[in-house]
């Protein structure tokens, strides 16, 4: 029979140098140390808090493009309304407007002649000056605005369409009274040149129909265009006053 053994002694690991030890795992790498000992509480607070500052980042960028997008809106919203301002402002005035036709009135200062008319070659003698109607040039002026003197003889024949001349002492007539003057102008059927020799500022000349003034601002120039523009009494009413001839110094 075999004698019973005596009961063995455990080993003690930590006396025995044991792998099965409670120390904590240790990282070489810092940062990956620093990440080890964080609770997974902890890691996900950290994710919350950096997907918020990623968010927030995100937000003031949007709102300083949103804010960039608005001050460049605005500045041009400024410049359009500032462009139409000025188209309105500094546009030119549009052109007087007026009957054909008359009305029989009695305008003060009117002189009337008996002018004929006939088609001549040449330069003529009018008894009047500017010339208010006579013998003239086969080829008319083309109604306009010129800023140098024209040739009496086409501007006659224009007149025997209906238009009428408006000619002016450029010493007398300049600046703002020229300006005056052509604000009162129509859009057609309209002669408007200095002219050399007036003996006065200015005259207003239909077919057999004259009016000499001292302003540019005389209220009887809408009135002589009401009377005498396009007058059905001119010789040939109606006929053109363009494709022509146009004159030197046409604007």
């Amino acid at each position: 029979m075999t004698p019973p053994q005596p009961p063995s002694k455990k080993s003690d690991p930590a006396k025995t140098g044991s792998p099965q030890s409670s120390a904590p795992r240790v990282s070489g790498n810092p940062a990956k140390q620093a990440q080890i000992s964080l609770t997974v509480k902890e890691q996900r607070e950290q994710k919350r808090r950096e997907k918020l500052a990623e968010y927030q980042a995100q937000l003031a960028k949007r709102r300083r493009g949103k804010i960039v997008w608005w001050a460049v809106g605005s500045v041009a919203t400024l410049v359009v309304i500032a462009v139409v301002a000025a188209s309105f402002l500094f546009a030119p005035a549009p052109p007087a407007t007026y009957t054909a036709g008359g009305t029989g009135a009695t305008i003060d200062g009117v002189e009337t002649f008996a002018n004929t008319s006939e088609h001549v070659e040449g330069t003529v003698d009018y008894p009047q000056s500017p010339p208010a109607g006579g013998p003239h040039n086969a080829i008319w002026l083309n109604c306009g605005i010129y800023d140098v003197p024209q040739t009496s003889e086409n501007a006659v024949h224009s007149m025997e369409h209906g238009a009428i001349w408006v000619t002016y002492d450029a010493a007398k007539i300049s600046g703002d009274q020229l300006a005056a003057l052509k604000s009162q102008l129509p859009s057609s059927y309209v002669i408007l040149s200095p002219y050399d020799g007036l003996d006065s500022a200015l005259v207003l000349t239909g077919w057999n129909h004259q009016l000499k003034l001292d302003s540019a601002t005389d209220p009887r120039i809408p009135t002589f265009f009401e009377e005498y523009w396009r007058s059905q009494t001119v010789p040939e009413p109606g006929a053109l006053c363009t494709g022509a001839l146009d004159g030197p110094g046409k604007q």
